[in-house]
C-alpha cells in the first residue's frame, strides 16, 4: 500500500471516528489525498463530484421519496395499516406482526428504510404501549421491518447500486420481490414467539364487514405498487418514469380521492424531498470521488488478487464479502458502503462468475441487517427516537430478529436459485 493511499484511508477513518458527516468524511479526505499524491489539481475534485450525479436515473430517488411522503400524507400509509390489523391483528402478537405487514407495503411505496420506520412507527407505537408491549421490542421489530424498505422495490438503496455498477435496475427490483418477502416472514414469526412467551396477545376480533371495509378502503394504495414494479417489470416504464409515475397517482388518490391532501401540505413535502435529496446526493458526489481514486490506486485489482489468494470457491468468497459488508454496516450508512465498496467488487464477481445483480440484493439484504446493528443502526436508531424509546432497551430483543435476517441471508447465498429463477440470472 503506498503512502497517499494509507493517508487516504486514514483520514477517512478518522473523521468517521470524529463522527463527522460521511459526505464531508469522504470529500475531505479525497481532496487531502489529491492534494498530497499531485494526482490533478484540486478542480477535480469538483469535476469528479458533478460527474458522479449525471444521471438520468439518479432522478428516480427524489421522485420516489415524494411519492412516499405523499402517500403518508395522503392517507394511503393508514389505509394499509388498517387492512393489516383487519387481517392479521387478533393473532398472538397482533400488533407487532401488524407493523411488520405494514412496513412491507409501505416499503413497496417508499423505497427508504427510515420513511418506513417513521411512517408506521408514528401510528403503531403508542397502540403497542397501550396493549402492554415491552417498548424495546417494539423498537426492535419496527427497526428491522423498516429496514425491508431498503430491500423490497422500489429500493432507493438498489437504484443506487445499479447506478453505481451499471446493472439492471428492472432486474434488481424483479429479484429482490421474494427475498423481501421471506424477510418478512422470519420477522413475524420471531415477533409471534417472542408475543407467545411474553403473553401479548392480539386486537379484539373483527367483523367480516370491518375487513371487507378495510379491503376496499386500502385498494387504492395497494395500486401503487403494483402500477410502480409492474410497470417495470413489464416495460412500460422505466425506473425514473415509474417514480414520476408513483408520484402522480399518489397526488390523485390523496388530494382527490382520500381528499387528504391539502396545497400547503403538498408544498411542505416539496421542501422536504429536496432537503433530503440533497443530502443524498452529496453523498453519491462525494464518493464518487473516493472511488475515483480508489480506481486510479488499482483497488479493485488487489481486490481481486486477495481474494482468489484466499479461495478459489464462489460461495465461499461470496461469505467473505458479505461478512466484510456486515462488519462496515455497524458503523457506516448504507449508501456510502455501496458508492465506495461497489465498484471494488465488481471484478471480483467477475473473476468467480457472481451475477451482479443477484449480489446486489444480497447486498442490500446485509445493508439492512447493518442499519440495526450498534453502534450506527440508522432504523433502529429512528424507531427508538421516533417512539421516544432508550437504544439500550431495544438490544435484548433485537439479537432474535436479526439472526432471522441472517439465517434468510445465508440460504439465499446457499440456495442463489431463489433470486436468479425470477431473474434469468446465471
Amino acid at each position: 500500500m503506498s503512502f497517499e493511499l494509507f493517508l487516504l484511508l486514514a483520514s477517512f477513518i478518522a473523521l468517521i471516528v470524529i463522527d463527522a458527516p460521511i459526505a464531508v468524511a469522504l470529500g475531505l479526505a479525497s481532496a487531502l489525498y489529491i492534494a498530497v499524491a499531485d494526482l490533478a489539481p484540486l478542480m477535480v475534485v469538483a469535476q469528479r463530484m458533478i460527474a458522479g450525479i449525471d444521471s438520468f436515473t439518479l432522478l428516480a430517488i427524489p421522485l420516489f421519496l415524494m411519492a412516499g411522503m405523499l402517500m403518508v400524507q395522503g392517507g394511503l400509509a393508514p389505509r394499509i395499516v388498517a387492512l393489516c390489523s383487519a387481517l392479521v391483528g387478533r393473532a398472538t402478537g397482533g400488533l407487532a406482526i401488524v407493523m411488520i405487514l405494514a412496513c412491507m407495503l409501505f416499503g413497496s411505496l417508499s423505497g427508504s428504510g427510515v420513511a418506513d420506520v417513521v411512517a408506521i412507527g408514528t401510528m403503531l407505537l403508542p397502540a403497542m404501549k397501550e396493549r402492554g408491549y415491552h417498548p424495546g421490542f417494539s423498537a426492535a421489530a419496527l427497526g428491522c421491518a423498516g429496514s425491508l424498505g431498503t430491500v423490497v422495490p422500489p429500493s432507493i438503496v438498489l437504484i443506487v447500486y445499479g447506478t453505481a455498477t451499471n446493472t439492471s435496475i428492472g432486474q434488481l427490483f424483479l429479484g429482490a420481490i421474494v427475498p423481501g418477502i421471506l424477510l418478512g416472514l422470519g420477522l413475524m414469526v420471531v415477533a409471534w414467539w417472542i408475543s407467545r412467551r411474553n403473553g401479548w396477545r392480539g386486537g379484539d376480533p373483527v367483523s367480516g364487514a370491518t375487513v371487507r371495509k378495510s379491503l376496499i378502503e386500502a385498494v387504492p394504495a395497494l395500486i401503487a405498487p403494483v402500477i410502480i414494479v409492474g410497470g417495470i417489470r413489464f416495460g412500460v416504464f422505466t425506473p425514473t418514469e415509474a417514480a414520476g409515475a408513483g408520484v402522480v397517482y399518489a397526488l390523485i388518490v390523496g388530494g382527490f380521492f382520500y381528499r387528504a391532501l391539502s396545497l400547503r401540505e403538498t408544498f411542505t413535502i416539496l421542501r422536504d424531498t429536496v432537503e433530503m435529496t440533497g443530502a443524498i446526493l452529496l453523498v453519491i458526489a462525494s464518493a464518487s470521488v473516493f472511488g475515483w481514486i480508489l480506481a486510479a490506486e488499482q483497488v479493485p485489482q488487489l481486490a481481486v488478487h486477495g481474494i482468489e489468494a484466499l479461495t478459489s470457491n464462489a460461495t465461499v468468497a461470496l461469505i467473505l464479502l458479505m461478512a466484510l459488508v456486515l462488519i462496515l454496516g455497524t458503523f457506516m450508512e448504507s449508501l456510502a458502503i455501496i458508492l465506495i465498496l461497489a465498484p471494488v467488487f465488481i471484478p471480483v464477481l467477475g473473476a468467480y462468475g457472481i451475477d451482479p445483480v443477484y449480489f446486489g440484493i444480497l447486498l442490500t439484504i446485509n445493508l439492512a441487517i447493518g442499519a440495526n446493528t450498534p453502534p450506527l443502526g440508522i432504523d433502529l436508531m429512528a424507531a427508538c427516537r421516533t417512539g421516544g424509546i432508550p437504544m439500550s432497551a431495544a438490544f435484548r430483543y433485537l439479537l432474535p430478529f436479526i439472526g432471522s435476517m441472517v439465517a434468510i441471508l445465508l440460504l439465499l447465498v446457499l440456495f442463489p436459485e431463489i433470486i436468479t429463477g425470477l431473474t434469468g440470472a446465471r
